[in-house]
């Protein structure tokens, strides 16, 4: 006994950390197999993450914290198929009170909203370049006041009457263009079979909106053949109990309630792109239950990987337990191999996730957004690499240590 009647047959004698670092040394060939097949794991990992994580955020950050939207009673679900009169901007605008203004200029924006058939350039000789469906919203200059995320880049915003349009700067991602050279001021896209040229460019950072296509209003209606618009979307002034100014969502939604010959429904911005969100939920289930089999794949390789380089080794690991060592200090060090392993696979992974795909333009049906690799989608991949060491040395550990010491002695 020791003192304090702790029983020495009760401590474990671990082996040295550094023994296990040297063991990763002693075939280039599997460490090379081990730090590279975690990294290529965990990089499809942060793709995966990245995708969900980058779909809800451009979601959720569409949108002014203070706006309003409203559109057809009965189309909430889909902004492109609500109709609404076109002089409800100004029937807004007479009725409210409390709607931001600043400089004289209400913070009223009528808008029409269509997805429609896009093809840069001509296309000549080039059978590669396609129709791609591109949302086109048609606007007003208020549009620039009621989205304060949309920033002009280059060039200016476009003429009613000239057939010019601005473009978000990730619409050259869902049109599979070149950049400037395809999509520069100056250059055309071809909109439903009718050219249009490129005036301008704007970027809104975190949004679906630099996915769109906007140009004005009248021409956009024109082209539709609509005498209707597709929403408002109005800024509120927020409201202030000391002097009573300002304006509040129950307002809106009380004024919509009186007047049911406009047959209006009325939510704010946010609360429209978080339903969009929840539609795109199987998507995003999808996209983990993919990374999920991929780490599984990933899992049966490193078992394949670890019970060949351990196997090798079972009369050193009968070795080891004949000087005094037992089997769950071994396995330990055996897992601390595996995960050191993994681990550097891991952090090569975060770095490549950090340095070249975070932001990475992806295109999907409502446009496009960019790979959000940050701390939460981070934190997912260097667990996953830990996992994949810990799990896959747990199995190839016990199966080598399971044969008697005189056996594995005599093991080959």
């Amino acid at each position: 006994m020791l003192p304090g009647g702790v029983n020495r047959k009760l401590i474990m004698r671990l082996l040295p950390f550094d023994y296990a670092v040297r063991n990763l040394g002693r075939s280039s060939t599997r460490l090379i197999l081990s730090v590279g097949g975690s990294a290529l794991v965990v990089v499809l990992i942060l793709v995966a993450g990245g995708f969900v994580r980058g779909m809800s955020l451009a979601l959720r950050e569409t949108g002014g914290v203070h706006n309003v939207l409203l559109l057809g009673a009965g189309s909430e679900e889909s902004v492109e198929r609500s109709e609404i009169g076109a002089g409800v901007p100004a029937l807004l605008a007479a009725s409210l009170e409390g709607i931001r203004q600043n400089a004289g200029a209400v913070y009223i924006s009528p808008e029409v909203h269509v997805m429609l058939p896009v093809k840069f350039g001509d296309g000549a000789g080039d059978v590669s370049v396609q129709n791609r469906q591109v949302m086109l919203r048609g606007v007003t200059l208020a549009a620039s006041l009621v989205h304060e995320q949309v920033l002009l880049t280059r060039g200016r915003w476009p003429r009613a009457g000239s057939d010019e349009i601005m473009i978000g700067r990730m619409v050259p991602t869902v049109l599979g263009g070149d950049g400037e050279s395809d999509f520069g001021v100056g250059k055309t896209l071809t909109i439903d079979g009718r050219p249009w040229t490129i005036v301008g460019g704007f970027a809104a950072p975190g949004t679906v909106v630099e996915a769109e296509v906007w140009m004005p209003l009248p021409d956009l209606m024109a082209a539709t053949k609509r005498e209707t618009i597709s929403c408002v979307v109005l800024t509120m002034e927020p409201y202030d109990e000391a002097t009573g100014e300002g304006l509040e969502f129950g307002d809106i939604a009380a004024f919509t309630k009186t007047r049911p010959d406009l047959e209006l429904a009325a939510m704010t911005e946010r609360e429209y792109y978080n339903k969009l969100a929840g539609f795109f939920q199987p998507i995003k289930i999808v996209a983990w239950v993919t990374a999920g089999l991929i780490a599984l794949g990933g899992l049966f390789g490193g078992l394949n990987t670890m019970y060949a380089a351990f196997a090798s080794r079972i009369r050193e690991l009968g070795t080891l337990q004949a000087v005094g060592y037992r089997r769950l200090p071994i396995a330990i060090s055996m897992i601390q191999e595996s995960t050191l392993a993994t681990a550097a696979g891991g952090l090569i992974a975060c770095a490549v996730g950090v340095l070249v795909l975070d932001g990475l333009s992806v295109r999907f049906s409502m446009g496009a957004f960019g790979l959000a690799i940050d701390e939460t989608v981070l934190a997912i991949g260097l667990l996953s690499g830990l996992a994949l060491g810990i799990l896959g040395a747990l199995p190839p550990a016990v199966r080598c240590l399971k044969p008697t010491i005189p056996v594995a002695l005599k093991a080959v």
